[in-house]
């Protein structure tokens, strides 16, 4: 029974490279994997060696974070901090604009827009610079975060694997995918809101890019799993068990909602405002960062916590011992320092500084919320991780993904109504701002799939609207020397031989016509039935612009017969190749100004 089931079962050629493509997948989980060791590795190195045992810049980080090198117990020096953030942000800035002028900002926006208008293609430079360029800018105090990094040495990890195996430009696409979403599970401790991400962030709108998610999900399993291996299988952030028991709580989560909504639109506002004050800066691309840098390490004087990565305060928050004040200016501070960072040209991820930004907010409001009712908000730190949820929801049109990765990165899926609701109601009031602007409205605005959308709008045009009811005809025994003067006196290079009946019996070019004035030995009498085509292509008034197309291909036809559906030689009309390539140039331009 086995072998006839055996025998019965032949995979098809389809299968099989979908399978070669989920192995690829697997293995573009591994490389990434290994590359958010490294990555985690280098930041941290830069951050203990320098930002600390130099600046004496105090690192707390959150308790699922391992501690790989040695603190020393220095004094903070804010002198030596403002020179370490400013010379971190200048050698970003060279190795960035010297090497890969794709790899300056937050690296998502670069992985979104190869997607889309690249085919995929990322040149392997940019996943080393990268991830140098952004251990040196986290590691010296710069305000980011780790997702943009590794999601663009991911995606040019798994773009370069693909170019490397000559496979087609949509499975590059989907390697790419693949290796941004992996890289984002593995280094936020998150498998399945990397998978999630990597699909839905391409878009705008609430969409998600089905042809890369099974893919996405393999790779960035993968790629968690060898994380995981060097650094344990634990959550990022550690929290005490919240639950969600009161529906009035709602109330509550919808003031939340509101204020992280609209605080995201402030956030992307000050963000790409920042980058355009910088355009106008006249200086080299190579030494703005190093502006940024200054303005960042100034601001780390006053308010420590509103720099580098900010993760060690969320935890504090979480833990419900950071005070009100301290929450509402970092929330504040951290968007001017993470758009100083980032906007300047400096290399980090914009994440990161999103849950410091919700984080903070969150729990200013709850414990506000707290004091004025402590019966209806008897867990304030609970906003604390809503607000994360809800402020990045919204900055970047990811609630889904966004809902999951703080799930998994806090161990804690008892919030999971109050996230989906301030995740909504947030995603709604930014929905026309996005902190990703690569981002395109949905797939049918996408470059990667105008051809599928090409077709869709081809198929939309029935010939009955593009067809001409006007043409010109000839009987099956009109002279030669008679074709040639209506020749002479019409624009067309086709006319049609009707029977005396009106039924279509062949069509008469003016090319052929031409061909046979040339020859020697023609017939002393020719008459149209001598020199018509008498194998036609026709088509039917309810019949698609695209399945005509299709019928010509690359043939040498100006001019198709418009018949009847029940009767192929009554003739209704005629479609021009020209009328064709016009309503063809329409529809592409109609798509271009979509895009």
């Amino acid at each position: 029974m086995l072998n006839k089931l055996m025998l019965t079962f032949k995979p098809t050629k389809d299968v099989i490279e979908e399978g070669k493509l989920l192995l690829y997948a697997s293995v573009v989980g591994v490389i990434t994997g290994f590359g958010a060791v490294v990555f985690l590795v280098a930041t941290h190195f830069f951050s203990v060696y320098v930002l600390h045992n130099i600046a004496g810049y105090p690192i707390i980080e959150p308790r699922g974070e391992p501690e790989l090198f040695e603190k020393l117990n220095k004094n903070f020096n804010p002198i030596l901090l403002v020179i370490i953030t400013t010379v971190g942000g200048l050698i970003s800035g060279i190795l960035v604009y010297t090497f890969a002028p794709e790899a300056e900002g937050h690296g998502t926006d670069g992985a979104i827009d190869a997607y889309h208008r690249k085919n995929g293609i990322i040149r392997p430079m940019v996943p080393i610079i990268k991830m140098i360029a952004s251990a040196v800018t986290l590691g010296s105090g710069g305000s980011g975060g780790r997702e943009g990094p590794i999601a663009q040495i991911g995606a040019g990890f798994g773009s370069f694997f693909a170019s490397r195996l000559n496979l087609s430009a949509r499975q590059r696409r989907i390697l790419l995918v693949s290796g941004m979403g992996a890289g984002v599970g593995a280094i936020f401790h998150a498998p399945m809101a990397g998978a999630i991400f990597g699909s839905e962030v391409l878009y705008k709108e609430p969409e998600m890019e089905g042809e890369v998610f099974i893919y996405t999900v393999v790779a960035s399993i993968v790629a968690y799993s060898t994380f995981s291996l060097f650094f344990g299988w634990k959550p990022l952030f550690f929290t005490p068990v919240f639950r969600f028991t009161n529906p009035l709580e709602l109330i509550s989560y919808t003031i939340l909602a509101l204020t992280v909504g609209f605080f995201a639109v402030f956030y992307v506002k000050v963000f790409y405002g920042v980058r355009d004050l910088f355009k106008k800066i006249k200086l080299i691309p190579h030494i703005k960062p190093a502006i940024g840098g200054l303005l960042v390490g100034v601001i780390g004087v006053f308010v420590p916590d509103a720099i580098s990565s900010g993760y060690g305060l969320l935890q504090k928050a979480i833990d419900g011992t950071a005070p009100i004040k301290l929450l509402l200016l970092v929330a504040v501070l951290k968007v001017i320092a993470t758009s100083l960072t980032i906007s300047s040209g400096g290399s980090a991820g914009v994440f990161g500084p999103s849950m410091v930004i919700g984080g903070s907010l969150g729990g200013a409001i709850g414990l506000i919320l707290h004091n004025l009712s402590p019966s209806l908000v008897s867990q304030p730190a609970s906003f604390v991780l809503v607000g994360m949820v809800g402020f990045f929801s919204a900055a970047a049109n990811t609630p889904l993904s966004t809902i999951v990765m703080v799930t998994e990165m806090t161990g804690s899926y008892h919030l999971i109504v109050p996230a989906i609701w301030t995740a909504t109601i947030g995603y709604i009031v930014a929905q026309k701002w996005t902190i990703y602007e690569k981002q395109v409205k949905n797939r049918k605005n996408s470059p990667a799939h105008v051809l599928e959308y090409k077709r869709d709008l081809l198929e939309e045009v029935i010939i009955k609207d593009i067809m001409r009811k006007e043409f010109t005809s000839v009987s099956p025994f009109t002279s030669l020397q008679e074709i040639f003067r209506i020749f002479s006196t019409i624009s067309d290079d086709d006319i049609l031989v009707l029977d005396t009946n009106d039924k279509l019996k062949g069509i008469i070019t003016l090319r052929v016509l031409k061909s046979l004035l040339g020859q020697e030995q023609l017939p002393p009498i020719l008459i149209a039935d001598d020199v018509a085509n008498t194998t036609l292509i026709t088509t039917t008034p309810d019949e698609n612009l695209h399945n005509l197309m299709h019928k010509i291909g690359l043939k040498d036809i100006n001019l198709v017969p418009v018949v009847d559906k029940n009767d192929p030689t009554k003739v209704l009309g005629v479609v021009k190749r020209s009328d064709i390539i016009k309503m063809y140039n329409e529809i592409i331009q109609k798509l271009n100004k979509s895009v």
